[in-house]
């Protein structure tokens, strides 16, 4: 499975949206977008991701241009997967 379909897979699950997310995309905006994608969310999608890929995000890695589009996040597990 390509790395977008699973981050879009994890936000469906942590975001509770169902089929919604089959219609994202790489340009699909996330934070400040998506209603269902508050900071709490933020804080889910985070342990979602280190959980479901393997590895640990840095409180400073975290910026709002990474949760800014459904490419952002995809390209941020990419480059942490490549580490």
């Amino acid at each position: 499975m390509e790395t977008i379909e699973e981050v879009k897979s994890l936000l469906g699950e942590v975001l509770q949206i169902g089929d919604r997310v089959m219609q994202f995309d790489a340009d699909t905006g996330l934070f400040g977008s998506v209603p269902e994608l508050d900071s709490m969310a933020v804080a889910t999608l985070i342990a979602g991701l280190e959980d479901h890929f393997g590895f640990v995000i840095d409180d400073d890695e975290v910026s709002a241009e990474t949760f800014s589009t459904v490419g952002a996040l995809t390209d941020f597990v990419d480059r942490k997967l490549k580490g």
